[in-house]
């Protein structure tokens, strides 16, 4: 799943949205996510929250830190797609063209 939002966005807004499309079991994410809204939604259906606490929560959750560690995939595939030069700068002006970019990168990479 890919979600296009504008640059100054943050990504914690599109968390519960597309999660609203996909049923994983963990939800596998860094300190950003540590927000009361998403750990709700995430027990309300049973999701697997593997956030760690960020260091102003009161009373920190336990995290599976075997699991977390599969988190590299995820962050080495963004290295990758930003590898692509038209990917990184953004250069096709309208949204849809760029996003269509994205979706050619991934095959690319996923075939790869």
């Amino acid at each position: 799943m890919v979600s296009l939002t504008a640059g100054q966005v943050s990504d914690f807004s599109q968390a519960l949205p597309l999660l609203a499309q996909v049923a994983p079991r963990a939800f596998i994410a860094d300190k950003a996510y540590d927000g009361d809204a998403v750990i709700t939604a995430l027990a309300e259906r049973g999701i697997v929250p593997v956030i760690p606490s960020k260091a102003n929560r009161l009373i920190a959750r336990d995290t599976d830190f075997a699991l977390y560690r599969e988190r590299n995939l995820v962050e080495r595939f963004f290295n990758r797609l930003k590898g692509f030069r038209a990917i990184a700068t953004r250069y096709d002006k309208l949204a849809s063209t760029f996003l269509a970019a994205v979706y050619l990168v991934s095959a690319v990479i996923w075939l790869n």
